[in-house]
């Protein structure tokens, strides 16, 4: 199923020490870069947290944020008097070299690891959490789903348009070439000196040549059916698809430089209009 980067899942979960809330929010990215959030008690777990959202996502910015809400009531908070220790002494310290420095009891208890709540199982605490990013994650993945399902289905209609162009040319070039060489035999007709019938058809088939967009016409089919395959697949899908716009581009920008006609030099025009309109779409894919 392809998978747009853009998404938002949250949820929370009741635990002994109160109730254990978790967010994950993601944007586009070229790579995975995923920033965590959490309070005290959860904050050794986020190597585990790290390891458990790569399993499930490959690319994209995302934001993961835990919160630890303790119950109305309960006495779950404790200070930490060895580290009350260590800041009581380093205040005395500065205290008598800095008379006027004064140290607010809010700030003293922002400091990290001096609150501490109280009976927490760690053990308990990280399957709490482990538990709860599941749940999180894999709405995160549906609605990275259900956002990719509209994003495939708008390249999907841009590629049968694509398609639709490069089937009309095929259909016109056999006429274009004739043109062509009408167009040049007429010219040379005019010419005061008659040239040789042998170098003349040599001449015409060289320059025929430099028009035909066959091969063009053929990789451009080629890149529809790749696109199409890759789009079908369940894994992320959207440095391929990248890849594949690159060649599309190239396809389309040769049929132009070829073109001696309005009709398929407006074909190259609407081409170039549509990838880069599937290429919008590609951005925001993992």
């Amino acid at each position: 199923m392809t998978r747009s980067m853009t998404a938002y899942a949250s949820g929370e979960r009741a635990t002994p020490w109160g109730t254990l809330g978790c967010e994950l929010r993601g944007v586009n990215h070229r790579f995975l870069e995923l920033g965590v959030r959490a309070p005290d008690e959860l904050r050794a777990f986020e190597p585990l947290l790290r390891e458990r959202v790569a399993t499930q996502v490959s690319r994209g910015k995302l934001d993961l944020a835990l919160r630890l809400r303790p119950a109305e009531g309960a006495d779950s908070l404790q200070v930490n008097t060895a580290m009350l220790d260590q800041l009581a002494a380093l205040a005395d310290t500065l205290d008598r070299r800095l008379p006027t420095l004064r140290t607010e009891l809010t700030a003293l208890l922002q400091f990290p690891g001096l609150l501490q709540s109280r009976d927490v199982d760690p053990a308990a605490m990280q399957a709490e959490a482990m538990a709860l990013l599941d749940e999180v994650l894999a709405a995160f993945v549906a609605a990275r789903e259900r956002e990719g399902g509209k994003l495939a289905a708008a390249i999907g209609e841009r590629v049968d348009g694509i398609a639709r162009i490069a089937a009309e040319v095929r259909t016109m070039m056999p006429a274009i070439r004739e043109g062509q060489r009408a167009r040049l035999e007429a010219r040379v007709a005019d010419l005061a000196q008659p040239l040789d019938p042998g170098r003349l058809e040599q001449e015409l088939v060289l320059w025929l040549q430099k028009l035909d967009v066959d091969e063009e016409l053929d990789r451009l089919d080629s890149h529809i059916d790749e696109i199409r395959r890759v789009l079908a697949q369940r894994e992320p899908v959207g440095r391929r698809l990248d890849f594949l716009l690159q060649e599309f581009n190239r396809e389309a920008n040769t049929l132009g430089s070829k073109s001696v006609d309005r009709r398929t030099s407006q074909a190259a025009v609407d081409l170039k209009v549509l990838i880069d309109q599937v290429r919008e779409q590609v951005q925001n894919l993992e």
